[in-house]
């Protein structure tokens, strides 16, 4: 049973490496999507000098743009998440819980390669 194991092998290790720098790299992308939006929506031209602008449109804008820095700032955790989770790969360290010191199941980890508990550890938490 995996879970017996005190760590996983290195060929497995590299193949959480290989997920999780897919990963980053989406993030990343992503992340630079959400801050290209953000200076778009900085940058209003004439439109906020015209008559007709009205104060809804503004609240709108404003909660659009107060969403998307949500988001960024949301990606920018999940990236520094991953490269932490990086880490602990080359620390042999990685899919063990901090809690319980067993391994992580293999599909959890797929799911959230970022994680440092154990399903068990995560539901005593609730």
């Amino acid at each position: 049973m995996a879970e017996d194991r005190l760590r996983y092998s290195d060929e497995e290790l590299e193949e959480f490496k290989t997920l999780i720098l897919d990963k980053i790299e989406k993030a990343e992308n992503d992340l630079t999507m959400l801050k290209e939006v953000f200076v778009n929506d900085l940058n209003n031209g004439t439109d906020d000098t015209s008559p007709t602008f009205k104060a809804f449109e503004e609240g709108s804008e404003t909660m659009s743009k107060e969403s998307n820095a949500q988001l960024a700032a949301r990606q920018e955790k999940f990236i520094r998440d991953l490269r932490n989770a990086l880490v602990r790969i080359e620390n042999k360290t990685y899919g063990i819980c901090r809690v319980t010191g067993k391994l992580i199941g293999k599909e959890r980890l797929k799911a959230v390669p970022h994680a440092t508990l154990s399903i068990e550890a995560k539901n005593k938490q609730y």
